[in-house]
C-alpha cells in the first residue's frame, strides 16, 4: 500500500506508518477504543451514550555516535493526511533528543497474532441488555424501601495493534467494565457505596448490590462518635486493592537500588528475599488469570522507571511480586534488570493477592470482638516514599463491630499507613475475590483481593463532612 491510507483498518494504518518511517527503528501502536455507559440518579436513568475513538502512537529510534535516541508522539483521530506528519514528528523528536537511557534492541519478531488483520472489536449498548432491566427492578425495590440509588456503569473495549520495524505484529482486545452505585437516605444524611469490576456485565447483579447497600444504610441509622486512634480494622477487598496497587506502582527496581523507596535495603541493594508478612500472602500478576485477563505482551506508550518503549512486544508471564510473605520481584524493564542484576519483570495489567484464607468478610465480622469495618478509601496520597507512608480518608461508611455484629456507623477518619507495614501487621486474610478499587478504578480495575484484619490500623484524625 502506498500513498494515502486506503481504509481505516488499524492494521493497515500500522503497516503504512512503518512503511513511512525513515528512522533506524520504529514502533507503532494503534488503540481502537469504544465505550458504552449508563448513568442514573434518584432511582431513574438520566443519560446513556456510546463513543468511539482511535489513538495512534509512533516511537522512532535513531542510532547515533553517542547511542540510540527515541522520540514518541501520540495523537487521537489521525486521518490519512496526518499520518506522515505524525511519523515525521516522532523522528524529529528522536533526532532532537539525547541518547535514551533505556535504549536497547527492539524486541525480535515472534509468532504474529492470528487476528492482527481482523477488524477491531467494539462495544455497544447491547452489553447492558440483561443488566439494564435488572437495574430497573433494583430502582423499584429501592424506591419501595425509601432509598435513592445513584451511579454509573461503563463498558470499554480497546483493540490494540502493535507493529514494529523488527517484524512484531501483535494484537490484544481488552474489555473493561465498572459499576459504581451509591445509595442515599431521602434526607441525604446516610450514604453507602458498592462497586464491581466486570468484563461483560453478565456477572453483576444490581439487585444484590441494592440489598448490600440497604443493609449498610440500616447500620447507619445509629450514629456513634469515636476519637482518632489505632483500631482493629477490617479492610474490605476494595480498600486492600487500592493500597496494594499503589505499592505495585512504587516497586520499580531501579528506584529501590538507588535507595529511594521502601524496597531499598539500608546500606545498598534491595529487599528482595526479605519477609514482608508473617501470613503466607502471595501478591501476583498473570495476564491469563481467569476473569482478569490482560495483555500478554508489553504495550508501552512511553518510557519511565517501570516501562520502556524498547520493550514493546516483550512476552509477559505469571509473576509473583510477593511469594509466601517474602518479597520476590520488583518491576523491571530489560534495561533496569541489567542495571540492577534482577530478573526481567515488566508490569502486568492485573493484581491478585492470595492469602490462603477461606472466610468471607461477613464471617470475619462475625469473628470480631470489637473493631471497625471500612467500606472504602479515597483521596490517597503519598507522604513518605522511603516508608511508602500513605494518607487518605475513609468514605461512605465506617462501622463499629461489637461481639460479631455491626452496631452502628461511626465518623470518618483520616488514616496514615504504609501498605508494606500493613502486610507485616495483618493477622488474617480472608477469601480472595474480584474487586473494584475505588480510588484507582479509572486506571487499574483488574484486581482480586481478600479482606485483611489489621489489629492496629492508624486512624490519625477525625474527618468531618465527608
Amino acid at each position: 500500500m502506498s500513498g494515502a491510507i486506503r481504509s481505516s483498518r488499524p492494521h493497515e494504518i500500522v503497516e503504512r506508518a512503518l512503511e513511512l518511517s525513515t528512522a533506524d527503528g520504529c514502533v507503532v501502536i494503534a488503540d481502537e477504543q469504544s465505550s458504552a455507559n449508563l448513568r442514573w440518579a434518584g432511582n431513574a436513568l438520566t443519560t446513556n451514550g456510546v463513543t468511539r475513538g482511535r489513538t495512534l502512537t509512533v516511537v522512532a529510534t535513531v542510532d547515533g555516535a553517542r547511542g540510540t535516541a527515541s522520540g514518541v508522539v501520540s495523537r487521537a483521530a489521525v486521518t490519512a493526511d496526518e499520518l506522515e506528519p505524525l511519523v515525521r514528528a516522532a523522528e524529529a523528536a528522536a533526532r532532537g533528543a539525547g541518547p535514551a537511557e533505556d535504549a536497547g534492541p527492539l524486541v525480535a519478531a515472534g509468532e504474529a497474532s492470528g487476528d492482527f488483520t481482523d477488524a477491531p472489536l467494539e462495544t455497544t449498548s447491547a452489553v447492558f441488555a440483561d443488566f439494564a432491566p435488572a437495574l430497573g427492578e433494583a430502582f423499584a425495590r429501592a424506591r419501595a424501601g425509601g432509598r435513592e440509588l445513584y451511579g454509573f456503569a461503563n463498558h470499554e473495549l480497546t483493540s490494540t495493534y502493535l507493529g514494529t520495524s523488527t517484524g512484531v505484529r501483535l494484537r490484544h482486545d481488552q474489555p473493561n467494565g465498572t459499576l459504581e452505585v451509591n445509595a442515599k437516605s431521602p434526607d441525604r444524611t446516610r450514604s453507602a457505596w458498592a462497586g464491581r469490576a466486570t468484563r461483560d456485565f453478565k456477572d453483576v447483579d444490581p439487585g444484590a448490590l441494592d440489598a448490600e447497600l440497604a443493609r449498610r444504610l440500616a447500620w447507619a441509622e445509629r450514629r456513634i462518635e469515636l476519637p482518632a486512634g489505632r483500631y482493629e480494622t477490617l479492610l474490605p477487598p476494595t480498600a486492600v486493592a487500592d493500597l496494594l496497587i499503589y505499592q505495585l506502582w512504587s516497586s520499580a527496581a531501579r528506584d529501590a537500588v538507588e535507595g529511594r523507596t521502601v524496597f531499598s535495603r539500608p546500606g545498598g541493594g534491595t529487599r528482595v528475599g526479605e519477609t514482608l508478612s508473617p501470613l503466607p500472602l502471595t501478591l501476583r500478576s498473570d495476564p491469563a488469570e481467569p476473569g482478569l485477563e490482560s495483555a500478554p505482551f508489553v504495550i508501552a506508550h512511553a518510557s519511565g522507571d517501570d516501562a520502556s518503549v524498547f520493550d514493546n512486544g516483550l512476552p509477559l508471564s505469571p509473576t509473583d511480586w510477593v511469594r509466601d510473605g517474602k518479597l520476590d520481584r520488583l518491576v523491571t524493564t530489560r534495561h533496569s534488570a541489567a542495571l540492577t542484576g534482577l530478573p526481567v519483570a515488566p508490569g502486568i495489567g492485573n493484581l491478585i493477592l492470595d492469602g490462603a484464607g477461606e472466610r468471607s468478610l461477613e464471617e470475619m465480622v462475625a469473628g470480631t470482638a470489637r473493631g471497625l469495618l471500612l467500606t472504602c478509601l479515597w483521596y490517597i496520597r503519598e507522604v513518605d516514599p522511603a516508608t511508602l507512608l500513605l494518607t487518605g480518608l475513609t468514605r461512605d461508611g465506617v462501622y463499629l463491630v461489637e461481639n460479631g455484629e455491626v452496631v452502628g456507623e461511626v465518623n470518618n477518619f483520616r488514616f496514615n499507613e504504609s501498605p508494606v507495614d500493613l502486610l507485616s501487621r495483618a493477622t488474617e486474610a480472608g477469601r480472595t475475590e474480584k474487586t473494584l478499587p475505588r480510588e484507582w478504578g479509572d486506571w487499574f480495575t483488574r484486581a482480586a483481593m481478600p479482606a485483611l484484619r489489621v489489629p492496629d490500623f492508624n486512624m490519625s484524625s477525625v474527618s468531618r463532612g465527608v
